[in-house]
């Protein structure tokens, strides 16, 4: 029975949701990370709030495996330092470490799943990849749209809040991709892309 207990407190899987924490960055772009995280606690009716790791943490069940959410609170920059240190704890290896981050190149609420790639730019997975040592992590992408003109300062835009239809857009979009984790853990990458993949 001991070993059944001990067992139960681990984790098999990470699920990284990017974002800044304080109040001043809810529903920002750059926050679409947390955002599915959130949604994925609601549902499992967990909250997301275990300080673990230089994250806010819970270990939910996701298609039968035993899965830790994680909001790191290091700040986007840092997320790496997060996610490499519950990764080594828990003994995961990068292909169940599945990051959820925005993307400035794909349209609002599109979402796109890559079993690894580079990060383009995006600073949480570039921390993320520094930390872990590869590239090779899953990760769910979610369109927060293009900034509006060139001259538009980039952190400017990611740290900008959603309104009118652009809420509500992301606010489906976040539901679909927190089905798509699910979808992940459970059936793998493929049967995720083929899905979820617009």
């Amino acid at each position: 029975m001991f070993f059944d207990r001990n067992r139960s407190s681990g984790a098999e899987w990470l699920v990284v949701g990017l974002g800044n924490p304080g109040d001043k960055y809810e529903n920002t772009r750059h926050n679409v990370g947390f955002l599915t995280v959130d949604e994925l606690a609601e549902r499992a009716r967990v909250p997301v709030q275990r300080l673990k790791h230089r994250a806010l943490t819970n270990t939910v069940e996701l298609g039968g495996a035993r899965v830790l959410l994680m909001k790191p609170v290091t700040y986007m920059n840092l997320s790496g330092e997060a996610v490499g240190e519950a990764a080594r704890f828990y003994k995961i290896p990068p292909e169940r470490v599945l990051v959820i981050s925005d993307d400035v190149s794909l349209p609002i609420g599109k979402l796109r799943i890559r079993k690894s790639g580079s990060a383009g730019g995006h600073n949480g997975l570039k921390s993320i990849i520094q930390h872990l040592g590869t590239d090779q992590f899953p990760r769910i992408k979610i369109g927060v749209g293009e900034k509006p003109h060139p001259d538009y300062d980039m952190a400017d835009w990611v740290l900008s809040k959603f309104t009118g239809e652009d809420l509500k857009t992301i606010q489906a979009a976040v539901k679909k991709a927190a089905a798509a984790v699910a979808c992940y853990v459970e059936h793998g990458p493929d049967k995720a892309m083929n899905r979820f993949n617009g």
